[in-house]
């Protein structure tokens, strides 16, 4: 009992010089936000329950295949002896019937029954032998199908995760390592390409951005962001001309981007080129029409 009060008494202690050096500091010394561990093990908790619910959902998965086969089998089995039950009542009369007509003798009769159970029993086990086959491939195929399923909404849940980590993120160095990540699980995925080539940009790497937009247009033709980004690198690169064209061709694809030109820093190297200067000049006649 000692032991645990003095314990006790520490620990009050620690709290309370805790609690006096959190308040002993201004807001201008707090550095770092203070939610972000909350956030951290909102994330983990959250992917510590997918875990849990993808390894219970798999072992009911296992489960209702291993009841289902039961099952089958049993239905096979029991069909099976009833109609052999069936073959021998209907055999064992037809039998009787020749025995008492004197068509034929018993010992005949007898190995004209064992003769036809025989053959039989032997195609209705082959036949439900190619059924159980069948079953089994199709139980198979399905169980992959849903084990997949799974994966891909493990994955999903993922990226998602990562995705809001990145929005929360204003570390440029630490965004690119949570784009590396998604890019881990998914390597052609065109937003996370375009977004870490962004953060490149903002840290100077112009030519690092330009190969990963390159790479994102090869994986979509369609993707406005990606020739944005990529017209910025190239602005950066003084590759004027390449940047101009791939700007029309974002506007082109999404026109709400029209608002972002004259605004954005990256094109200001762009102000005394000709056809960025037509290109503004069609913006704002556009706009003064509408």
């Amino acid at each position: 009992m000692p032991h645990k009060l003095i314990l006790k008494l520490l620990l009050a202690c620690s709290v309370v010089l805790n609690i006096s050096s959190v308040k002993a500091q201004t807001p201008a010394e707090i550095d770092e936000p203070l939610y972000k561990p909350f956030i951290e093990r909102y994330i983990l908790d959250e992917l510590k329950n997918l875990r849990q619910d993808q390894q219970f959902m798999r072992a009911e998965l296992i489960n209702k295949v291993a009841e289902a086969r039961l099952d089958a089998s049993d239905r096979a089995v029991r069909y099976t002896t009833d109609t052999v039950n069936n073959i021998f009542f209907i055999i064992t009369g037809a039998a009787s019937i020749l025995v008492l007509l004197g068509w034929r003798s018993l010992r005949e009769v007898r190995e004209t029954i064992k003769a036809q159970v025989e053959s039989q029993v032997s195609q209705m086990t082959l036949e439900y032998e190619k059924r159980l086959n069948e079953l089994e491939t199709k139980l198979v195929v399905r169980s992959e199908q849903i084990i997949s399923a799974q994966e891909k909404i493990s994955q999903t849940n993922q990226v998602h995760s990562l995705w809001m980590r990145a929005g929360l993120e204003t570390n440029l160095h630490e965004q690119i390592n949570i784009y590396d990540q998604i890019l881990e699980i998914k390597p052609d995925d065109v937003e996370a390409l375009t977004y870490k080539a962004d953060s490149l940009l903002d840290l100077g790497e112009a030519r690092w951005a330009l190969s990963l937009t390159n790479q994102a247009i090869d994986h979509d033709h369609e993707y406005a962001l990606a020739y944005w980004q990529r017209a910025c690198a190239e602005a950066a690169l003084g590759q004027h001309d390449e940047a101009v064209r791939d700007l029309e061709t974002a506007i082109l694809q999404s026109p709400a981007l029209k608002d972002e030109v004259v605004s954005e820093t990256a094109f200001e190297v762009l102000h005394g080129h000709l056809s960025f200067k037509k290109l503004l000049q069609s913006d704002m006649s556009d706009v003064e029409m509408s």
